[in-house]
């Protein structure tokens, strides 16, 4: 039989990973945005261009997650078809940091983004 004491512990243990597992969610979600920006700039060439591709890139993942994966889109799609999406800008997102020279950062943020993505479904449905 567990005491009082322990059993308050219990109960926040699971909200408690849920809210950091979401925390690492979103900075995942952060990190989409300032690996396509950096790889923007670095892929980009002239100015012109690493601007161009510094903005237009984060604003495409913006457009794409906002429409179909973030909680108060237009048109928020079902699992798994939402999980593809994230899977399929987590790994674009990833290549493209490779490409800049990043090799071992982007299968780093790749496996933690895309495992997170995963995760929080087991986790947190819905979220």
């Amino acid at each position: 039989m567990t005491s009082d004491a322990e059993r308050p512990r219990e109960r926040t243990a699971p909200a408690a990973w849920n809210a950091a597992l979401l925390t690492v969610r979103f900075l995942t979600e952060l990190a989409l945005l300032a690996v396509f920006v950096a790889t923007g700039v670095a892929l980009g060439g002239d100015p012109a261009m690493q601007v161009a591709l510094g903005v237009l890139l984060p604003a495409v993942a913006v457009a794409v997650w906002g429409r179909f994966v973030a909680p108060k889109a237009s048109r928020r799609l079902p699992d798994p078809a939402r999980l593809s999406v994230e899977v399929a800008l987590f790994l674009v997102s990833a290549v493209a940091l490779a490409l800049a020279g990043h090799a071992t950062l982007a299968l780093v943020y790749g496996v933690l983004a895309i495992g997170t993505a995963v995760l929080v479904r087991r986790v947190a449905p819905g979220s």
